[in-house]
């Protein structure tokens, strides 16, 4: 099992309007799903710079704040500060969650699950499992094996997973990338409510690219 490794959040910069301040368009529906299920306590698995934890406790929510990162951590806190929300944040690696077992109800982990290698999959697969009580829900984002990056010449991990050799905050964080029959396979224990898979666009150097994603939404037995 590869080590796991965190984005570096010490070279993303804080900016207001940037992604990484404002929540994605599908947390907002989860926050209304999820209270219409009276669901509170809720985990950020991968919070980053907090957009989701900020949401999410803004709407009542009990939100367990989690990251590899404790810059990530400690920009989350100052944020919730600012907003005079209090949250609960802890340091750690997804292998292991910090959370007794049946003690979530909803978790939201999008583009983070994805940064380890196989054998971490199914460990924080297990994870989830663990911590999620019975009808708890879960959003994921999985890299697709259609995706741009997994055709890409860089190093191999295993049959699944590549190291990204582009320069910025996920240089050298291991990706992890599925198609539909592994994901099937790798959440036969879960009840899989939703799948999708979307495809991003974006340019770069005057250049247009593509990345596609699986969504899934899954609901622990």
């Amino acid at each position: 099992m590869i080590e796991s490794k965190g984005w570096n959040w010490e070279i993303v910069k804080e900016d207001k309007n940037s992604i990484w301040k404002n929540p994605s368009i599908e947390s907002y529906y989860l926050v209304n799903r999820w209270k219409s299920k009276n669901k509170k306590d809720f985990l950020d698995l991968g919070c980053g710079l907090g957009r989701h934890s900020i949401l999410f406790g803004k709407n009542g929510f009990n939100v367990f704040c989690f990251d590899i990162s404790e810059n990530a951590i400690d920009r989350t806190r100052k944020w919730a500060e600012q907003e005079n929300l209090s949250l609960n944040f802890k340091v750690g690696d997804m292998l292991n969650l910090p959370y007794e077992d049946k003690s979530i109800d909803c978790i939201l982990c999008r583009n983070v699950i994805s940064h380890t290698d196989t054998e971490g999959m199914k460990k924080i697969i297990e994870e989830l499992k663990r911590v999620l009580r019975k009808d708890g829900e879960c959003y994921l984002t999985l890299g697709s094996k259609d995706s741009w990056a997994y055709k890409q010449n860089w190093p191999i991990v295993d049959e699944n997973t590549k190291l990204r050799m582009e320069e910025g905050p996920e240089y050298k964080v291991p990706h992890f990338y599925a198609d539909y029959d592994l994901i099937k396979d790798l959440f036969k224990e879960f009840s899989i409510e939703k799948i999708n898979q979307i495809e991003n666009f974006y340019e770069k150097d005057e250049e247009t690219y593509t990345s596609f994603h699986y969504h899934l939404l899954i609901k622990n037995m």
